[in-house]
């Protein structure tokens, strides 16, 4: 099996993480603010990772700290939009519009990187601005502030991938996480106590959603993004976080566990959203 090959398969696994995520984290935001809930989440994972690693978790060059730090900026802005977002919109629509990333993934590549996009990725950024559209019209349900929020974290997220593609080569996985879990907690912390009225009801299931949240979808997912996506490529990368299990498991949990119904329009944006997605980024050049 080739590097590319492995480090494919263990990014594809994220997605079973990830498409949980929504719907868990808009459970979660019955009981907790989002920006506390964000804090201690990266709290607890700074702790658990540091435990984990604790030989070199806290070494490695100054370098490696601040593409960290940078990174960590970054993946805060993504998480703190995302979440609040959450609060004003469905967890099935947040999951559709973060995928919108894969579009904004190109652009950043031809200002930070110097790739031009591709014709199918200009074709992708139309079928997924039609989607968007149908996804959030008034018969489907209208634009809001979540969703708002949540398209910043798609343009977030994407420029996130393509500096982790920057700042990972030749810098050490163990390094770059711990200095964004530490950054995401103290910038958690910051805000929360400057920006919300912190709100934090323990229950047992809220603590059980939190818990889960930290261990997979930060601590193990964040590692592996971070050990492994400098052996693709930013585009393969986002192919693998945008395709269609993400959005299915992210809708389908929706509907479970929440009752999320999208109307026609809707699904039919969703559509065009996921077939914008993949046009943009499977196209020859």
């Amino acid at each position: 099996m080739s590097t590319r090959t492995k480090a494919e398969l263990f990014l594809l696994s994220l997605t079973v993480i990830w498409g949980s995520t929504f719907v868990l984290s808009k459970y979660l935001l019955e009981s907790i603010s989002p920006l506390i809930c964000i804090a201690i989440r990266f709290a607890f994972a700074t702790i658990l990772f540091g435990v984990f690693f604790q030989r070199t978790a806290f070494a490695g060059p100054k370098s490696s700290w601040k593409k960290g730090g940078i990174l960590g900026v970054l993946l805060f802005l993504g998480f703190a939009s995302q979440t609040i977002g959450l609060q004003y919109t469905g967890a099935s629509k947040s999951a559709f519009i973060t995928a919108m990333m894969v579009v904004f993934t190109p652009i950043f590549q031809l200002i930070i990187e110097r790739r031009a996009p591709k014709i199918g990725n200009v074709i992708g950024v139309l079928l997924v601005t039609l989607g968007l559209y149908f996804l959030t019209s008034p018969e489907g349900s209208e634009f809001n502030l979540g969703d708002g929020l949540n398209l910043f974290c798609a343009v977030t997220f994407a420029l996130y991938i393509v500096y982790l593609d920057v700042f990972s080569k030749g810098s050490d996985a163990v390094h770059l996480t711990m200095a964004q879990f530490i950054v995401c907690t103290i910038l958690g912390f910051a805000s929360a106590l400057s920006f919300e009225t912190v709100r934090l009801t323990p229950t047992v299931g809220g603590g059980l959603t939190l818990l889960y949240l930290t261990v997979f979808a930060t601590v193990i997912a964040i590692f592996v993004q971070n050990r492994y996506q400098k052996d693709t490529t930013p585009t393969r990368s986002v192919v693998i976080f945008s395709i269609e299990p993400v959005l299915a498991l992210a809708a389908g949990f929706a509907y479970v566990l929440l009752g999320e119904v999208f109307g026609a329009l809707g699904v039919f944006g969703g559509t065009l959203i996921v077939g914008g997605v993949l046009v943009s980024e499977l196209s020859p050049g």
